[in-house]
């Protein structure tokens, strides 16, 4: 079956190789950037394709692609909500506008792309969100207090939307990839160093700086098989609510787990005792 997708951030890393997927799947893509010219440029000309402007921090530009597409292709079936940077650092040293920005861009950027498209999707009664999170949505890491709190964010909101969006046959998948050779960690382009500096983080600060520079192009997942992967759920009739991505994850997620239910069962007496005695 051929669908319509609209995919965000598609003019470079994860989400060119998400577009090409599902055009080589004969599928129809809306790719969307900040420059719609590089996402021409990284896909090439294809009557399937329509590349479009978009900064996903913009409520009015999102509303107005989504009518781009729907005036184009008739439909939209599946989005893929991709677009997304990392405002590295420890949390004292990211200044508030750093944090602000953060969550401007990695969360409420989905929500505005996603509130535009809905109700396209309920007038059909059909639909599929996915949202890429990370694992760092899911698992704390040193150096991501901004970035981790705005994918924790982004698995709070999809969690609960599929309840709202279910009844009218929209379905909802979480994608939380591992490290994965994109240009996430391209410096400059999604990499934002932090604003501030104290004199108790510099060291860290710096050592951790360069580890992540070093890191970059080392990635182990092949992002064109995160995309044919998505292509595979997206045309299940019923696709996972969350998806991990990479092995790296599975077992970061598997070890987050346990984590949770030794915690809940250290202290299960104590949280037990917690009702009224009138109860």
């Amino acid at each position: 079956m051929t669908n319509v997708w609209f995919i965000t951030g598609a003019a470079r890393g994860m989400g060119v190789d998400l577009a090409r997927a599902a055009l080589d799947a004969g599928h129809r893509v809306v790719a969307t950037a900040r420059d719609a010219a590089k996402v021409t440029a990284a896909l090439g000309d294809n009557e399937n394709l329509l590349a479009l402007p978009l900064d996903v921090t913009d409520a009015a530009a999102s509303a107005a692609a989504v009518e781009a597409a729907v005036g184009r292709f008739g439909s939209i079936d599946v989005l893929v909500n991709n677009a997304g940077n990392f405002y590295a650092g420890y949390f004292e040293e990211i200044s508030d506008k750093q944090f602000r920005a953060q969550m401007e861009t990695n969360f409420f950027g989905p929500l505005n792309v996603t509130r535009a498209i809905l109700p396209v999707m309920r007038k059909q009664r059909r639909g599929h969100v996915i949202t890429l999170t990370s694992a760092a949505g899911i698992i704390g890491q040193e150096f991501c207090a901004a970035y981790a709190a705005s994918k924790f964010a982004l698995e709070g909101w999809m969690e609960s939307l599929q309840y709202d969006v279910q009844p009218y046959g929209i379905h909802t998948t979480i994608v939380e990839p591992g490290f994965f050779r994109t240009e996430l960690l391209v410096e400059g382009a999604s990499s934002i160093w932090p604003e501030l500096s104290i004199e108790d983080y510099a060291e860290r600060t710096s050592q951790t700086i360069n580890a992540w520079k070093a890191m970059n192009g080392q990635q182990g997942g092949d992002p064109t098989k995160l995309g044919s992967a998505l292509v595979t759920i997206a045309a299940m009739d019923t696709p996972p609510l969350r998806f991990v991505a990479g092995a790296d994850v599975v077992a970061g997620v598997e070890k987050k787990a346990q984590l949770l239910l030794d915690q809940v069962e250290a202290h299960r007496d104590l949280s037990s005792t917690m009702a009224l005695d009138n109860a």
